[in-house]
């Protein structure tokens, strides 16, 4: 587990939804080259958790820390030119577009002049980021191990895939933290086994930081070298996944007490 100073922090973060407190003084410190895994059962605030780190909802009380800086106030895009990624639940693909172009697609945000069409209908351009954003996209698709598929339409993916996809284009620009909400959801045992050796690869090799949610336990204490568990909008319970699935109060709110180790 890494002991460097945390990337990113959630500082006593309340979310309020009329009445009901959907997060009640959550803190959480997430450092670079660690995977933490984020689970609760249904309600538990995991969802909203994110919307808050990722800068698509502002706490009601509390703060977020990126770099040791405020950045509760900060856009999702502020957030995203300084390093942070996030997929979804739902899954958002070019439908039309090539496996590689949706890698292209997801590196284009920067910017850069000259539009994205003439990119992808074959028009001339002198844009000497062009091949960069190529040879990136081509570098993830091996990594994601979807070489094979790079001129399939994204739309026509099976659900692995396709999941596959959703991490390779958060990765395309290179992130420093990453928030994966069910990236293995649908996913077949060697489909999860291939998703656990890239995060664990981005976050070894790069030093990303990568918190995830999933309902997947037992991928969860693979991967993770930290369990982080919510319930009812506070922290249950935090620590290795040993320490976790030893906890009385996590087996009886969420793994169950014919979990076993």
């Amino acid at each position: 587990m890494s002991t460097s100073t945390p990337i990113l922090q959630a500082q006593g973060v309340g979310v309020r939804f009329g009445g009901v407190r959907a997060l009640d003084g959550v803190d959480l410190a997430l450092r670079p080259g660690e995977v933490c895994g984020l689970i609760g059962p249904n309600g538990a605030g995991k969802t909203t958790l994110f919307d808050v780190l990722s800068g698509i909802r502002r706490p009601d009380e509390g703060r977020v820390l990126l770099d040791g800086s405020d950045v509760t106030r900060r856009s999702p895009v502020w957030r995203a030119r300084h390093g942070m990624r996030r997929t979804f639940q739902r899954q958002q693909p070019f439908g039309q577009l090539t496996v590689a172009d949706n890698l292209v697609v997801a590196q284009e945000w920067r910017g850069g002049g000259g539009g994205l069409a003439a990119d992808l209908v074959g028009a001339p351009t002198r844009r000497p980021y062009e091949r960069a954003r190529r040879d990136r996209a081509a570098e993830v698709l091996a990594l994601c191990g979807l070489g094979a598929v790079a001129e399939s339409y994204a739309a026509a993916l099976p659900v692995g895939r396709a999941r596959m996809l959703e991490l390779a284009r958060a990765v395309a620009d290179p992130p420093r933290v990453l928030l994966l909400d069910e990236p293995a959801s649908g996913m077949t045992a060697d489909e999860s086994r291939a998703l656990s050796a890239v995060v664990l690869r981005l976050a070894a090799e790069e030093g990303c930081a990568v918190l995830l949610v999933e309902h997947n336990v037992s991928f969860v204490m693979e991967v993770c070298a930290r369990v982080v568990v919510l319930d009812l909008g506070r922290v249950l319970a935090e620590g290795t996944p040993a320490e976790v699935r030893a906890d009385a109060r996590v087996r009886e709110a969420y793994l169950g007490t014919g979990v076993t180790n």
